[in-house]
């Protein structure tokens, strides 16, 4: 497939948890942080002064709730991944990314825990899901 030029619709965004799409997500946020370390001392002439210091990061995704496919087909879903890696206390990895190829396309790919998952389920509307996961060592970013 192309590269995507221009503004990157959302929808291209994707989310896989140890290689599977996560199903019926319909948002996705990668964080990353820079935690400065504080170097004021008495020659700082009353300025903070900073230096650098840890990074981290972590991906939180809200989505659809669903067991299956409408067809019956099984997905990976937040049962599946609250049950494999929360409960199991199991790292995985993670892609936050595009799946296009041949371009300026970068996929963001690491190791995580999985940190949260809830489910909300309001009168007449449909059954969500948000999930948050934390990242445990470097991000890596590759362009595809």
């Amino acid at each position: 497939m192309a590269a995507i030029n221009g503004i990157i619709n959302g929808t291209d965004i994707k989310i896989y948890a140890a290689t599977n799409l996560v199903a019926y997500a319909t948002s996705g946020t990668l964080n990353v942080n820079h935690s400065t370390r504080d170097n004021t001392n008495k020659e700082s002439s009353g300025w903070k002064e900073s230096g650098e210091g840890l990074r981290d990061w972590s991906v939180d995704l809200d989505g659809m709730y669903a067991w299956a496919t409408a067809d019956g087909s099984a997905i990976t879903n937040l049962d599946d991944l609250l049950s494999s890696y929360v409960v199991t206390r199991t790292s995985l990895a993670i892609e936050f990314g595009t799946n296009e190829s041949g371009g300026a396309n970068n996929t963001y790919t690491g190791d995580v825990y999985m940190t949260s998952g809830s489910i909300s389920a309001s009168t007449e509307e449909s059954t969500t899901y948000s999930c948050s996961f934390e990242g445990t060592g470097d991000l890596t970013i590759a362009t595809a």
